[in-house]
């Protein structure tokens, strides 16, 4: 009889070491994912003369933070935790790279976080700078401390022979998050406030970010990659009994990490939709998206101990606080977080982790006291030492006058100033290809010349998005040539309300787009129709033309003056 799949002499140990392989990488690439979703998040959150800038930090948080990582920091963080220092790179298993490198996209993660706090001022060689210091020194000594086989937070450190019990942080809800939202929160202190975010009373300015649906869009982006981060954790799938039979790790509670994972994500969104609500009068769409990604960093720490019904208090708890933090950093530290990044990650962290024994399934916690000692002697510990080491990096940085931007470059935005590119380059759509050279001489019915023979200057103020339509109309009429400027103002438009993270502004000085085109050969009345034809949508707001004389021109590569100039 031909032996069956079982009956074979396949070694159990290569079945256990290749799905546990296969299963660390799956989730490594789902974790790193999750830098796209920190991009999208960050990059709506800014104004749209930083959103290169941000984009960019992103890219080098993962580029040069992984390589630091790998040369340096995996091995200060074996150190700190008990297993001595080994670089990575004299690896003799090729497959301990795999380990390294679950453990370098938490610490990307974390470092990545920090750029949201510092966004629209400060310096990108400060920030890569600060970067390369996290990934070699500040998170490797969190890590060695709270992971390592005898790190000083764990149960065999120190903590544990002083207090009987080791410090509790399953996927780095204090570790991660905690670690840099506390880092971000301490870097914007350092750096400052963004320019026109407070007035001289103390009294704060909303600055808007330009897209809520790419910060949306990145929630749900980290929503997903949540799930290698917590999930993953449980990162071996089979081991080997004593017996030599296969038998599941610990995926033999995995589903717990994945219910309290999702239920504290949904009770995250409600809990800030819920005091937004209470607040405001009105649900605040971005509240409701960090109060998810708050959710989600509360349970991080325990969801492989936490009850059902715990998930349900920690995301509540967790999305509730997030307004009421805000509030007290923008109104009363007076600390510049753009994105929100210490509700979200540092006291969100915190609160989770803190919450660990009082939620913690039946049987998981002997003393409830211990417990919560060990969880505060490690979130003290993790935020002195991270306080401390950010302060110091960003402190140099700003005492040798390289920590921000000029006001200069503040105003223009970082996009121009600090790499010189336009993020959003064209006002309209669709574009129209104009030459701006010669046209068909025109042959007027009255024998006359256009304008009288004088040159007029035609102006116009539209709406941004009749652009397009304008510029099509225009290159009908014959009058390619036009200079466009970004402006805003207020006319017949009515102002309005809007919100961001729960606070009201008023939007009285609408965005709008002046256009400015000079004629001579080209009727100007012509001119007039073309603009009024692509701007008119019937609505108040469309904006107004004034046609004014233009006394001279003179052209400066050939030096003709008058209307050959024009």
């Amino acid at each position: 009889m031909e032996p069956t799949l079982l009956q074979t002499d396949v070694d159990p140990q290569v079945i256990a070491d290749g799905v546990n392989l296969l299963w660390v990488l799956v989730v490594t690439f789902l974790i790193f994912f999750m830098h796209a979703g920190f991009a999208m998040l960050e990059a709506g959150q800014v104004r749209s003369k930083n959103v290169a800038n941000q984009l960019t930090k992103n890219l080098l948080t993962w580029s040069v933070g992984v390589a630091v990582f790998f040369l340096i920091g995996a091995a200060i963080s074996g150190f700190v935790g008990g297993d001595g220092f080994s670089l990575t790179l004299t690896a003799e298993n090729p497959n301990a790279w795999v380990d390294w490198l679950f453990g370098a996209v938490f610490a990307m993660t974390a470092a990545t976080i920090v750029s949201g706090a510092v966004a629209g001022r400060a310096k990108l060689r400060a920030y890569v700078g600060y970067t390369f210091v996290l990934a070699a020194v500040i998170y490797p000594v969190v890590a060695g401390m709270g992971w390592g086989t005898a790190g000083p937070l764990t149960a065999d450190g120190a903590l544990g022979d002083l207090i009987g019990a080791g410090f509790h942080d399953f996927a780095g809800g204090m570790i991660v998050h905690g670690m840099g939202g506390i880092a971000g929160l301490t870097a914007a202190w350092v750096l400052g406030p963004r320019m026109d975010r407070y007035n001289d009373d103390g009294s704060a300015n909303v600055i808007p970010g330009h897209s809520l649906t790419f910060a949306v869009l990145g929630t749900l982006i980290l929503a997903f990659g949540w799930y290698g981060f917590n999930v993953g954790t449980a990162a071996t799938v089979f081991e080997i009994t004593e017996s030599g039979e296969l038998a599941l790790a610990s995926f033999a509670t995995v589903g717990r990490v994945a219910l309290t994972t999702t239920l504290a994500m949904a009770c995250g969104a409600i809990g800030a939709g819920l005091v937004a609500w209470l607040k405001t009068g009105k649900v605040d769409t971005l509240y409701v998206a960090n109060g998810l990604l708050a959710g989600l960093v509360g349970i991080t720490a325990i969801p492989d101990t936490t009850a059902w019904w715990g998930a349900f208090v920690v995301g509540g708890i967790a999305g509730a606080q997030l307004p009421i933090v805000f509030e007290f950093v923008e109104e009363y530290l007076k600390i510049d977080d753009v994105c929100a990044v210490f509700p979200v990650h540092g006291s969100a962290g915190i609160i989770g982790t803190l919450l660990f024994p009082f939620v913690a399934a039946p049987g998981v916690v002997d003393s409830v006291g211990t417990a919560f000692a060990a969880q505060v002697a490690g979130v003290a510990v993790i935020t002195v030492w991270t306080v401390a080491a950010t302060a110091l990096v960003f402190g140099a940085f700003k005492a040798v006058g390289q920590a921000r931007v000029s006001e200069e470059h503040e105003r223009d935005g970082l996009d121009v100033s600090e790499h010189g590119v336009d993020t959003y380059p064209e006002f309209g759509q669709p574009d129209v290809a104009t030459d701006g050279g010669h046209t068909e001489e025109i042959i007027r019915s009255d024998g006359g010349e256009p304008n009288d023979g004088r040159i007029k200057m035609v102006t116009a103020i539209v709406r941004p998005d009749r652009l397009g339509a304008i510029k099509q109309s225009l290159a009908e009429a014959g009058a390619p040539s036009l200079t466009v400027t970004n402006v805003s103002g207020r006319g017949s438009q009515p102002a309005k309300k809007g919100q961001w993270r729960g606070e009201e502004y008023t939007v009285d000085l609408h965005q709008k787009v002046k256009i400015e085109c000079v004629v001579a050969d080209i009727p100007a009345q012509e001119v007039v129709d073309a603009i009024r034809e692509g701007a008119e949508t019937g609505e108040p707001g469309d904006g107004k033309i004034f046609v004014m004389p233009v006394e001279g021109a003179t052209q400066i590569r050939t030096g003709k003056t008058g209307p050959d100039a024009v």
